[in-house]
């Protein structure tokens, strides 16, 4: 179907313009206000009819053109018939399959279904029969990482009013599996913390960094709102862990790391008074969070993490975070038996800010790292991704703290336009900001002058926003800007001379004041940031350099030597 337009930009404490949606039959009742944690499954559990812990009444299955795999317990040997049917009775799929023995699973790929519903889908084995009713399809999205993801619609911006509107959006469904940790892959939960419900104030705001998730709750609604069908959203998420902690061993070994949490090499990375240990243990999130829903049908990712990677391994960001990607597409693919894409769109949030005036620039590093030292998503090394930038929107007077800024409303309206460019294919929609893609040094003027690749609203000039590299090692110099044109930016070059070896921009911690970077396009999408190294065209061939200037070809640095 065709997407709706882009939505104009909102206030940050506001909500964007609802188009209208496509009409669904109405909601069966009764209905789940608050989600109930489960016991452990366990052989006696398990030796019953059953669906898996992750399929529910409520629940969105992943619609056509991909078939959702649902899966379940029973007798070891017996034949399990599974029947979708309408409100009506009209049955309108109907599956047989055998329990394998002897962990006692079936599973069955559901044929494609068209969006909506409600539907009821009935497990049958023998005399026996299990019923989900209320569920639809749509798309499911899986939302994970570290307490910005976890942090709750209750804690941010604008809470009361985000809370109210729940009830507006009873196709968007949410689940949210519990904080768990695990030293071997599991095949199912263990826990769930609140189960396929109906999103309610209560639900969306059980408390601090439980559930549910206020991004990917926004980045689901903002989809609905476009897309007009139900979505699906699960929330995986554990503050304070790094990606080691969501990396399967398959990928850590990718980039070298041990899979051993106190082996020299991995304990190097942090402070010697602090030892990796409980969630942030290599794979144990993988292993007990992850692992246990690759049988689940998936149209997308949403990943909110890396603060924890500031301390441990910042400098490897740039294997970790492409691997912990190709790995958990992998996985993915095969676990839902080919049905969830192999290039699974995956988006995420570049981080924002934490102390005001750090010398430190480990955010900074992270952040490149990010786009495996790109720049920009998609790219060579990370396609099907798309980034949210976030680092004009601090909040220093958070009450959760600086690291937890409260406006989550523009960091899920940037993450779901990034998924309607790169997940829904959708044409000429402007997702990101502008980037430099040429530079021309005036060596008489002592001048260089970036070209970018959109039109240029200047918020601010920051004196030092904009740094150069002339020697070697870099001592990094201002680089102060003193004219913007509609896609140019001039920067002066005191006490550069004519050799500059590198440039970078925004490369700090707290890099600008909130939503006052120096640099957005005419959507209000912030320019991200960036570390490239300047090598002259006149070396390349091919290419001549300008009258009345010297071009600089701009290239991705990888280089963290010498103070780059």
């Amino acid at each position: 179907m065709p997407l709706s337009p882009p939505q104009p930009l909102f206030d940050t404490l506001g909500t964007p313009p609802r188009p209208s949606l496509m009409p669904l039959a109405p909601l069966q009742p009764p209905f789940d206000s608050l989600g109930t944690s489960l016991p452990p499954w366990d052989d006696a559990l398990r030796a019953m009819l059953g669906f898996a812990s992750y399929y529910g009444d409520h629940m969105v299955l992943q619609k056509e053109p991909a078939g959702a795999v649902v899966w379940g317990y029973g007798e070891p040997g017996a034949t399990v018939t599974m029947v979708l049917s309408e409100d009506s009775g009209l049955i309108v799929m109907k599956k047989t399959v055998r329990v394998k023995g002897p962990a006692g699973t079936w599973t069955t790929v559901l044929d494609p279904m068209d969006r909506g519903g409600p539907y009821a889908l009935t497990a049958g084995q023998g005399s026996e029969n299990v019923t989900l009713r209320d569920v639809y399809f749509g798309d499911v999205w899986l939302c994970s990482g570290q307490s910005n993801m976890a942090m709750t619609v209750l804690q941010i911006a604008n809470a009361t009013r985000e809370l109210a509107d729940a009830a507006r959006y009873p196709y968007v469904r949410v689940f949210a599996v519990a904080p768990a940790r695990s030293d071997v892959e599991l095949e199912d939960l263990e826990r769930i913390d609140l189960p396929w419900s109906i999103p309610t104030a209560e639900n969306l705001g059980h408390g601090n960094f439980t559930y549910f998730s206020a991004v990917c709750w926004l980045l689901g609604r903002y989809l609905y709102e476009a897309l007009g069908y139900p979505v699906g959203l699960v929330e995986a998420a554990w503050g304070g862990t790094p990606i080691e902690a969501w990396s399967s061993r398959r990928a850590l070994r990718a980039c070298g790391l041990p899979e051993d949490a106190g082996s020299p090499a991995l304990a190097s990375g942090i402070s010697q008074h602090r030892r990796l240990s409980g969630p942030q243990t290599p794979s144990v999130l993988w292993n007990a969070m992850i692992h246990p829903l690759l049988n689940m049908t998936l149209q997308g990712v949403a990943w909110y993490q890396g603060e924890a990677n500031t301390f441990l391994h910042t400098d490897l960001y740039n294997c970790t975070f492409p691997a912990l990607i190709a790995d958990w597409r992998q996985a993915f693919h095969a676990g839902s038996a080919g049905q969830t894409q192999p290039l699974l769109p995956f988006g995420f949030v570049q981080l924002s800010t934490y102390r005001r005036q750090s010398p430190d620039d480990s955010f900074a590093r992270l952040r490149w790292h990010q786009t495996a030292d790109l720049g920009v998503v998609p790219n060579a090394r990370m396609p099907g991704t798309f980034m949210a930038v976030a680092m004009d929107l601090c909040d220093e007077r958070s009450p959760y703290g600086s690291i937890h800024p409260r406006d989550k409303q523009n960091v899920a309206h940037r993450l779901q336009l990034g998924a309607r460019a790169v997940a829904y294919g959708e044409k000429d929609l402007v997702f990101q900001g502008p980037y430099p893609t040429r530079a021309v040094l005036e060596v008489t003027r002592g001048l260089l002058n970036l070209t970018y690749s959109q039109e240029l609203v200047c918020h601010q000039r920051d004196t030092r926003v904009f740094e150069v590299c002339c020697s070697t090692p870099c001592g990094w110099l201002p680089a102060p800007v003193v004219a913007v044109g509609s896609r140019t930016v001039t920067l002066a070059l005191a006490g550069c001379g004519t050799l500059v070896l590198a440039l970078r921009y925004a490369w700090a911690e707290w890099p600008c004041e909130y939503q006052s970077c120096a640099l957005y396009n005419t959507r209000g999408l912030p320019a991200p940031p960036f570390l490239l190294d300047a090598l002259p065209v006149g070396k390349i061939p091919g290419r001549s350099e300008p009258a009345g200037g010297r071009e600089l070809h701009l290239l991705p640095s990888s280089g963290f030597s010498g103070g780059i």
